[in-house]
């Protein structure tokens, strides 16, 4: 069997399960979502106006004043709960084929943005943060989705939904429940059955809005389904 043969069966035989929409670029979030991505909110001066900004968690205290890239930034107090009359909303931005997350503290119409830092670094930082361990081997790249991909064995033709086992619905019906939650989603499988030693092998891609796996139900949820499927 040439290339061309194996690709054009596995490409008509690959099941896809989608949910439709847009994937999601902006969600609300709590307080303690600053905490679990490892960030303290600040308020104090950005160059001179009084402003909030996040650092590294525990890194720094009242009365530090201290560069980076170029500005000045002076900390009057670490805060621990959001300001008053003021929401924290997070979204995706794309810049030159790569993904930013940027955080806001929005009232009213008006924003500030707090925190504009490498998407895919802050998801593994914080994915190994909280032992989410499937979610680190699976991922793959970072738009506004997510490409989680789990791979194993040898490739061949894939099975039919009717010859699927059980652990391969399980993880298919799992992981429509957190697409759901999600808003978005968009799974490809092709599982090949078992090699000789009874192993499954199987290739699935499962794409995810980048800002939901920043909710850590969302995430646990999704590492929790990834870990089941082998």
């Amino acid at each position: 069997m040439t290339i061309t043969e194996l690709r054009e069966i596995q490409a008509l035989n690959t099941l896809v399960f989608e949910t439709l929409g847009q994937p999601e670029k902006e969600r609300e979030f709590k307080f303690k979502s600053l905490k679990r991505w490892g960030l303290d909110l600040i308020a104090g001066k950005k160059d001179g106006k009084a402003t909030f900004f996040v650092s590294e968690y525990g890194k720094r205290k009242a009365g530090d004043i201290y560069d980076e890239e170029g500005i000045q930034y002076e900390v009057t107090e670490i805060l621990y709960e959001i300001p008053k009359n003021k929401k924290l909303f997070a979204h995706i931005e794309m810049e030159n084929g790569r993904a930013y997350l940027v955080g806001e503290l929005r009232e009213n119409d008006k924003n500030i943005e707090i925190l504009r830092l490498p998407a895919a670094s802050m998801l593994l930082a914080y994915f190994k943060k909280h032992r989410l361990h499937h979610l680190i081997e699976a991922l793959r790249n970072v738009g506004t989705a997510t490409e989680l991909v789990k791979q194993r064995g040898q490739e061949g033709k894939p099975y039919s939904f009717e010859q699927l086992p059980n652990v391969a619905r399980r993880f298919l019906r799992e992981a429509k429940k957190v697409e759901k939650e999600a808003g978005f989603g968009r799974v490809a499988l092709a599982y090949f059955g078992e090699n000789k030693d009874g192993d499954p092998r199987f290739r699935v891609s499962w794409l995810l809005p980048t800002i939901a796996l920043f909710e850590i139900d969302i995430a646990e949820k999704a590492d929790k389904i990834l870990a089941a499927f082998k």
